[in-house]
C-alpha cells in the first residue's frame, strides 16, 4: 500500500488500485468485519412484506447499528426504501448524502438553534415536547419552511414523547389544517415479549389518540411490533435491528437473514502445561496440557469481557478450522486466548483468521454470552476491523 503526504509524489506506475489496496490492507489486518448488503435487504423485503399495508421504513441510527450508514442506507434505497429514522442531524446529513430523495426523520427531537441544519438537508424532526414544538413553529414562521415533522407520543415507555393530554391539545391544529405534521408515532417498551400487558395497553391509547389526528400517518411498530399483528401496523412500521440479523422474535426463531461475518487472526499458538492458569486473574486452568490460539479480538473491539470463561463457568465459543473451541480466561483489551487443543495440530497456525461471528456463531448467541442484547453486541463492534461490504449494493 503506498502512504506518501504528497501523492503527486508518488509515480503513476506505482499507484496501487483500489482493488490492490483494498487486498493489502486485507492482508495486513488483525480482524475483518463482513457486512452482507443483500441480506439487510432481504431482511427488509421480508419485513416489508409481513406489514403490508403498512409501509416500510428503515431505522439506520447509530451508523445503522454499528455496520455502516452510509453503504446500508445506499442499499435499501435501492431496493425501493423511502423513509429512514436516525438519532441525530450529523446522521441525518450523511443518510441525505445516501439517499437523496428520501424522507429522513430525526428521533432525537428539535434541539435549539438547529432549524437551519434541519431546513439545509430537508430532514424531519420527531418532535416530543411542547417547547421543541414552538421552536419548531418560530423557525418554521421565521423563515418560510415547511418540511413537516412528526409528533412523537409517550403512550407508555416513559422516555420521549408528549403525554396524551398535551397531544390531545394539538388535535384543533390538526382540524384547522396546514399544520405540517406530517407523522404521529409512538414507541413499544415491551413488544420483543409477545404477551406483555403493556404492549395492549400502549396500543389502545396510541389507537386511540392517532385516530384524532385525521389524515396524517401514524406509526407504532419497531422490529419487534411487526410480528406482533396487523393491529400494530398503522401505516408506517420502524424496523431496526431486524434488518441487522438480530432477531425480533426471541420467543420463536429467528425469521431474519445473518447479516454479518466477524473473523479475527491468530498472533500465536501457545501450549500450556497441565494446572497452568491463564489470563488476568488466573482465573482459568489448564485441566491437561492444552493448546491455545490467542486471537486479535478483545473487548476494545467489542467482544466483551463477560465472554470469558473461569474454573467453574464456560464461556463463548469461536470457529476454528470448522469446529467450535471454547474461550480460555478472561478476555483482555485486544487479545483473547481460544482453546484448541481437541484440533487436529496444523489446523490451525499463526496467521489463521477464526470467526467471531458466523459460521453458525451468532449475534444473539454472543449477546447470551455478554450478558446483554444483540443491539450492544452491533453497535460496539471496533472501529479496529477492516470493514468489508458484500452484495450487489456492496463496494466490492
Amino acid at each position: 500500500m503506498n502512504i506518501a503526504s504528497d501523492p503527486k509524489s508518488i509515480p503513476a506506475s506505482s499507484v496501487l488500485s483500489a482493488e490492490a489496496n483494498k487486498a493489502a490492507a486485507l492482508a495486513t489486518a488483525t480482524g475483518v468485519l463482513t457486512v452482507d448488503l443483500d441480506a439487510i435487504v432481504a431482511n427488509w423485503r421480508k419485513l416489508e412484506k409481513t406489514a403490508v399495508p403498512a409501509e416500510c421504513a428503515a431505522v439506520i441510527k447509530s451508523n445503522a447499528y454499528g455496520l455502516g450508514l452510509e453503504p446500508v442506507a445506499r442499499a435499501l434505497t435501492k431496493a425501493g426504501c423511502k423513509t429512514f429514522f436516525v438519532a441525530n442531524l450529523d446522521e441525518a446529513r450523511a443518510a441525505r448524502a445516501a439517499a437523496p430523495s428520501a424522507a429522513i426523520y430525526v428521533l432525537n427531537g428539535f434541539i435549539q438553534n438547529t432549524g437551519e441544519g434541519y431546513a439545509k438537508i430537508d430532514a424531519r424532526p420527531v418532535i416530543g415536547d411542547l417547547n421543541e414544538l414552538a421552536e419548531w413553529d418560530v423557525f418554521c414562521r421565521r423563515t418560510g419552511w415547511f418540511g413537516g415533522a412528526a409528533i412523537h407520543i409517550d403512550t407508555g415507555m416513559q422516555r420521549l414523547g408528549l403525554t396524551i393530554s398535551e397531544a390531545q391539545g394539538l388535535i384543533p391544529r390538526i382540524n384547522a389544517g396546514d399544520h405540517g405534521i406530517t407523522l404521529v408515532m409512538s414507541h413499544l417498551a415491551c413488544a420483543e415479549n409477545l404477551h406483555h400487558s403493556l404492549n395492549a395497553r400502549q396500543l389502545a391509547s396510541f389507537r386511540e389518540i392517532a385516530s384524532l389526528f385525521t389524515g396524517v400517518p401514524a406509526s407504532l411498530s419497531n422490529s419487534s411490533g411487526i410480528f406482533l399483528g396487523p393491529p400494530f401496523l398503522f401505516d408506517v412500521v420502524r424496523p431496526g435491528v431486524a434488518l441487522y440479523g438480530v432477531n425480533p422474535t426471541p420467543e420463536a426463531d429467528n425469521p431474519m437473514q445473518p447479516v454479518v461475518e466477524l473473523k479475527a487472526r491468530v498472533l500465536q499458538i501457545r501450549e500450556v502445561e497441565r494446572g497452568e492458569s491463564v489470563g488476568y486473574g488466573a482465573t482459568w486452568t489448564a485441566r491437561r496440557p492444552t493448546r491455545l490460539a490467542l486471537v486479535s479480538a478483545g473487548y476494545a473491539d467489542g467482544y466483551f469481557r463477560a465472554g470469558g470463561s473461569n474454573d467453574g463457568t464456560r464461556g463463548a465459543e469461536v470457529m476454528v478450522a470448522g469446529k467450535r473451541c471454547p474461550v480460555a480466561g478472561r478476555i483482555s483489551m485486544d487479545v483473547m486466548a481460544v482453546d484448541v487443543t481437541d484440533l487436529e495440530k496444523n489446523a490451525v497456525r499463526r496467521g489463521h483468521m477464526v470467526t467471531l461471528i458466523g459460521d453458525g456463531i451468532t449475534v444473539d448467541e454472543l449477546a447470551h454470552h455478554f450478558g446483554t442484547i444483540g443491539y450492544e453486541v452491533l453497535t460496539s463492534l471496533g472501529k479496529r476491523y477492516a470493514r468489508v461490504y458484500t452484495g450487489d449494493s456492496g463496494e466490492g
